[in-house]
């Protein structure tokens, strides 16, 4: 196998904490986003959408998703699970992740993708020019503070947010947390239990 990463971003930091986690020693390559690596003729002739991370099986098969990476993993290195430990926490996670990733990643980068030259003609991640739109901005800033509420509200009397232990949902948010601070959004000061999840994830974790 060889993982395809740019290790400072959202999504590549996923896998990059569940590895830790689970103890696993992969080969990888860092393509460098900032220098436009990802549209190299090399890197694109691995994976035409030009996205990170990227794990290339040995029989040739290439994950591209985070989701998909993960779960590959965790069937295939089941000790120290991140995935529950039952069908229904299981099934769980994979939830979470999926809404962790549209309703805490998603309008943090909507938020970072929508101004500044850096990202000019590219607000979406991908190999098609995306013009920006303003605009998007605040509705991002909206939907981040929906999705402060709802954890907020969901981490309550909970240490984790599936099951009793640790899981690639407390990753994930993890990182959705620390990525808020690229776009200068923090979990708000009166949130006392997900501040109090999130440093004792952060304890865990780091």
């Amino acid at each position: 196998m060889q993982l395809y990463t740019f290790s400072v971003a959202p999504n590549p930091q996923r896998i990059k904490i569940f590895l830790k986690m689970k103890g696993i020693d992969i080969p990888t390559t860092e393509v460098d986003i900032r220098a436009g690596e990802h549209f190299n003729d090399e890197f694109t002739s691995i994976n035409p959408a030009s996205t990170l991370p990227t794990l290339q099986l040995d029989n040739g098969t290439v994950l591209t998703d985070s989701v998909a990476i993960c779960v590959y993993l965790e069937h295939l290195y089941p000790g120290k699970p991140l995935f529950g430990t039952t069908p229904s926490e299981y099934a769980q996670v994979i939830g979470w992740m999926h809404k962790l990733y549209t309703e805490g990643l998603m309008p943090i980068a909507e938020i970072l993708r929508n101004q500044g030259d850096f990202f000019k003609n590219r607000a979406m991640p991908g190999k098609i020019d995306m013009p920006q739109i303003p605009a998007l901005i605040e509705r991002g800033k909206l939907r981040l503070d929906g999705f402060w509420q709802a954890m907020e509200e969901h981490l309550t009397e909970r240490e984790f947010i599936v099951g009793k232990q640790l899981t690639q949902a407390d990753i994930d948010c993890f990182v959705v947390c620390g990525f808020a601070g690229w776009a200068k959004e923090t979990i708000p000061a009166d949130y006392s239990s997900l501040l109090s999840w999130y440093n004792k994830i952060e304890s865990i974790l780091l």
